[in-house]
């Protein structure tokens, strides 16, 4: 990845950021949580993504860690079933999905006795997240439309062990 690259990522974040600030979020002990999980729940989409086109490929089964109307990419992404719902709904309805549904589901989804490792990872990362702290679902939206445009592939993976002198 080049500095350019690099750079464009940092300013994606920070545009993120941005929209945290300015809706409720006012310093980074509020939106560093906010915007983890919701990294952490994107990232963990497209990973799965990859991984079932991988099975595909080989003819191996694959069970993604979350299915239906749970996954970043029908309730988060522009283009989602889900979320096209929500928003074609009533005000308020993308609140209430995410914090009597979506939430929930992550937090319970690892005390299942078939869960996985990767499923417990998912409740343990939201255990503490009872609801957004975005003050308005379009700021929200904003946010997750902003998060859903960075691709694991816009992170240098060796960008901080240059940073550390080259370890």
């Amino acid at each position: 990845m080049s500095d350019i690259d690099t750079q464009g990522l940092s300013t994606k974040i920070k545009g993120v950021c941005d929209v945290l600030r300015r809706s409720n979020c006012a310093g980074a002990l509020q939106y560093v949580p906010e915007l983890s999980w919701l990294l952490f729940l994107r990232f963990l989409d497209e990973r799965e993504t990859f991984e079932s086109r991988d099975a595909k490929i080989q003819g191996i089964p694959f069970r993604p860690s979350l299915t239906g109307r749970h996954r970043w990419c029908n309730w988060a992404s522009c283009g989602g079933r889900h979320r096209k719902k929500l928003q074609d709904g009533a005000r308020g309805d993308i609140f209430t999905f995410l914090e009597q549904d979506l939430l929930p589901h992550l937090q319970k989804l690892g005390a299942r006795r078939t869960a996985t490792p990767r499923q417990r990872l998912i409740s343990q990362t939201v255990a503490d997240v009872d609801k957004t702290r975005v003050d308005t679902e379009r700021n929200f939206l904003d946010v997750v439309d902003r998060i859903d445009d960075i691709r694991l592939g816009d992170i240098d993976e060796q960008a901080p062990l240059r940073a550390l002198g080259g370890l």
